[in-house]
């Protein structure tokens, strides 16, 4: 097991009427009784979008919304995956030939990374089998991160069954890379606060190493998770990666600009780090090596010194091969000027100002307006809810595209033995 902490003592199933359900449901389905559940709660990002590949901080925190597991080892070695919502079929597989299905991301294949996150972190070669039921609350394809949830749940389900020990932080980081078994080449962000959140608090979760620090809010402050009911599977299309490949080429072209060894970096942040210079003075240098003016694959060669094929299989990712533009100064512009914003945030609640609210919520308009116009990772019905939201409410009604949902007593991952 993880560490312990209070949010992991053993709990009564009377006392959770949720739990006493899942377990009434647990026994219909396998005609058993669940030896542990283990949660893991979704999260909304209050700044700091799209930066956490490319190596910056991040400042989310847990909502109360929620994935469920109950969990039953059995002696054999299959695998028996079953969920509450009868939208997601049964799925059932040997435990000992672990296949996960980049073409098609189902809900079972999530479950499946976290699982081979831990089974390959300890090198196993084979696991008991287990039966499992999941229970959610946390809206699909909503941007409040039920995937990784479910991809948290697997891991610290498999950690359990294995009898084996890991810190939060581990844990965290082997279900961020296993994640990507499903395709998607995303950051840390989403895993590191669903095992590391606390109650009443926020968190910059910084990387390499990974670490969180804990962010006071305002005092009296509201933040409110609004729903613009368009859903997006990030796995189920390219885009996401499309952005994520921008951001790397991005960080190749400033690197060669600058005389740096470019084919060793991977992330904007390098880069930075490297010119040992602020986020503003990457702005600068993202204004003089970068034109607006999407790149096609034959500039990007010709910049790099590169062939094409030497780009498609020593830099792009298999569903970026086919990818006809790039539009590399607009997603380094966002990132650098996202991630100082993020910093902003942070200092701003450190020394709480008297127009603290005030000063936050331009920092996410500012937040909003980048993603729309610079990352284009916005849509119309989250733009529409924004302007209406601005047009009727007052300045301290902190906006994001979700659910209306409570995220004041949310906290971190639990595995409750009962």
């Amino acid at each position: 097991m993880a560490t312990e902490s209070p949010a992991t003592r053993p709990v009564q199933v009377a006392e959770h009427p949720r739990l006493l359900k899942l377990k009434e449901m647990f026994n219909s389905k396998f005609g058993s009784i669940p030896k542990f559940y283990v949660r893991a709660p979704g999260r909304v990002n209050l700044i700091g979008e799209h930066v956490d590949y490319c190596g910056y901080s991040v400042l989310p925190m847990a909502i109360e919304q929620d994935l469920l597991i109950a969990v039953e080892p059995v002696k054999t070695y299959t695998l028996q995956l079953a969920n509450t919502n009868p939208l997601y079929p049964d799925f059932s597989t040997s435990a000992t030939n672990i296949q996960i299905d980049k073409t098609k991301p189902l809900w079972h294949n999530y479950f499946l990374c976290g699982l081979k996150g831990i089974q390959e972190h300890f090198g196993l070669s084979n696991l008991t089998g287990m039966n499992c039921l999941v229970d959610g609350n946390i809206p699909p394809s909503s941007g409040l991160s039920s995937s990784s949830a479910l991809v948290c749940c697997a891991g610290l389900v498999t950690l359990t069954v294995l009898g084996m020990n890991l810190s939060k932080v581990e844990l965290a980081e082997i279900c961020a890379k296993s994640e990507r078994y499903i395709g998607t080449e995303g950051g840390g962000m989403d895993q590191s606060i669903s095992f590391l959140a606390e109650e009443g608090t926020a968190k910059l979760i910084e990387f390499s190493p990974l670490r969180a620090t804990n962010v006071n809010l305002p005092s009296g402050a509201v933040f409110v998770i609004a729903n613009s009911c368009v859903e997006m599977n990030k796995a189920a299309t390219s885009h996401f990666n499309i952005r994520v490949m921008e951001c790397r080429l991005a960080a190749k072209l400033l690197a060669k600009y600058k005389s740096l060894q470019w084919n060793k970096v991977l992330q904007l942040e390098e880069v930075q780090a490297k010119l040992g210079i602020s986020l503003e003075e990457m702005l600068l240098v993202t204004e003089d090596a970068l034109h607006p003016e999407p790149y096609s694959p034959e500039e990007i060669c010709r910049c790099l010194g590169i062939t094409l094929e030497e780009l498609r299989t020593q830099i792009l990712s298999p569903n970026t091969h086919d990818v006809l533009i790039f539009k590399l100064y607009q997603r380094a512009k966002h990132v650098y000027s996202e991630a100082a914003r993020v910093l902003q945030f942070k200092k701003i609640c450190e020394e709480a100002p008297e127009n603290m609210v005030q000063l936050l919520g331009e920092l996410m308009n500012q937040s909003h307006m980048s993603c729309r116009d610079m990352y284009e990772c916005s849509c119309p019905e989250l733009d529409q809810l924004v302007d209406i939201c601005r047009e009727n409410v007052a300045i301290n009604l902190a906006l994001q595209k979700y659910s209306p949902f409570h995220p004041s007593k949310a906290q971190g991952w639990t595995a409750n033995y009962l």
